[in-house]
């Protein structure tokens, strides 16, 4: 059975690369939000239950890292409550990925430095993924042999941290 996770990226950079992500199939995402949804919900104030709400069921949060992920308001919550609520939590770097034109971007920072947790960086708790590959195509094919064994990692450093 495919594990239920949470993704958590920039929409208005990284859709596209979500996407790419999202359809490697082997485990099962969040609800999509179209963007004008989204729009909708930040002006009713609703995004911070929408977010909850998505984490119900959900056993790890995996951070997809673009060029401007790192310190958006939604991410950095998505990040804490992840934390909070004990789920697994990773970061995949998906600046490699083409977006809908085609282009790949610059790596941004680590969205993780932002945080501590007992005196430590959560970067320095939480892996950040960099997939190795020249081209797309390889930098897609090292997410999917990889993204399993990440979300498993996580789910267990976070189910034994701090015990």
């Amino acid at each position: 059975m495919a594990r239920r996770v949470f993704f958590s990226f920039h929409f208005e950079n990284d859709y596209s690369r979500a996407v790419q992500v999202r359809q490697i199939g082997s485990l099962e995402g969040n609800l999509e939000l179209p963007a004008d949804d989204w729009e909708a919900m930040k002006r009713k104030g609703a995004v911070a239950r929408w977010i909850d709400g998505q984490f119900l069921g959900r056993s790890c949060a995996i951070v997809l890292v673009g060029a401007r992920t790192a310190g958006r308001k939604w991410i950095d919550y998505e990040i804490k409550r992840a934390w909070q609520l004990e789920k697994g939590l990773v970061g995949i770097r998906i600046h490699r990925l083409p977006d809908s034109n085609g282009r790949p971007s610059a790596a941004g920072a680590n969205p993780f430095d932002g945080f501590s947790v007992d005196g430590r960086r959560l970067s320095s708790i939480v892996t950040l993924y960099d997939p190795p590959g020249s081209d797309s195509r390889a930098v897609c094919k090292s997410i999917s042999d990889n993204i399993e064994r990440l979300v498993e990692s996580a789910i267990s450093m976070r189910s034994n941290y701090g015990r």
